[in-house]
């Protein structure tokens, strides 16, 4: 299992738009998907999961990986969080 907190760079945070970005990141990998903001723990290849964290920027949230390809996941998804959801 592999773990990272990470701050939401984008200023509107986890909406609509990011978040299907970010949920279509966590559907490449066959890993178990999660994330937490205060102690509440989502899918996150759920969109109405990841929306009602409602998350937003400077928010820090915890990305958790368990799988296969667990490694790649968590390193795919930080570094779009990261870049603030740039195409």
């Amino acid at each position: 299992m592999c773990v990272k907190d990470v701050t939401i760079q984008n200023q509107v945070g986890l909406h609509a738009r990011p978040a299907t970005f970010f949920i279509q990141k966590a559907n490449e990998f066959k890993s178990s998907i999660w994330v937490e903001k205060d102690e509440r723990k989502v899918n996150a290849k759920s969109l109405l999961g990841v929306l009602s964290l409602g998350i937003v920027g400077g928010t820090t949230i915890k990305i958790i990986c368990d799988g296969i390809d667990e490694k790649e996941a968590l390193e795919g998804l930080v570094n779009l969080v990261n870049s603030g959801f740039a195409d």
